[in-house]
Order: structure tokens, then sequence, then C-alpha cells
């Protein structure tokens, strides 16, 4: 899948693609703000990669985590909160 953005005033998660596809990301550059990149390898999947997200100090912060393991377990235990798949697969980004 690639590069994850997470737009931290919404919390809503995009793939690069999926922002160069709406106009709202050049091809070769990250997008404008308020999206930022989520931490993680650049070639994660959601196959293998959970997208998870949490609302610090008044913004969204995004990271990736393989899934099934330890460490995913202690950041839910922590209040990170997994995207679900398909709401990453049916972003609507054209209210952005």
């Amino acid at each position: 899948m690639g590069l994850f953005f997470i737009d931290t005033s919404s919390g809503q998660v995009a793939t690069h693609q999926q922002l160069i596809d709406a106009g709202i990301s050049p091809r070769h550059d990250d997008p404008p703000r308020p999206w930022h990149r989520v931490r993680g390898d650049i070639d994660a999947s959601t196959m293998w990669y959970a997208v998870l997200r949490k609302r610090t100090h008044g913004i969204f912060i995004g990271t990736l985590v393989l899934r099934h393991t330890d460490r995913q377990a202690s950041l839910l235990g922590e209040g990170w909160e997994e995207v679900p798949i398909d709401d990453i697969r049916d972003v609507d980004l054209t209210a952005s």
C-alpha cells in the first residue's frame, strides 16, 4: 500500500496515492497540513501492519505497528485505536 497519512485535525487516514488521486498531494512530496505522515515502513501493507491513531494535545497522531504483536497490544492498552482497513479503503476526500 505504501505511505499512510493522518489528518491531524480529524483523525482520518489515507494512503499517499489516495491523496494524490484527490488532488491534495503532489506525487513526489508530502501533502500539505493538516496531513502528516504516519510513522512506519514506507512500503507497509495493511495485511501485516495495523494503522493506529491517538488524540493527544488536541491533535491526532498515527503510527504503524506489526499486527498481533505485544507492541500492538501495548499501544491499544495506552489508548491508541486501530483504524479499520475499510475506513482507509473507503475514505472520502471530497470534503478535505
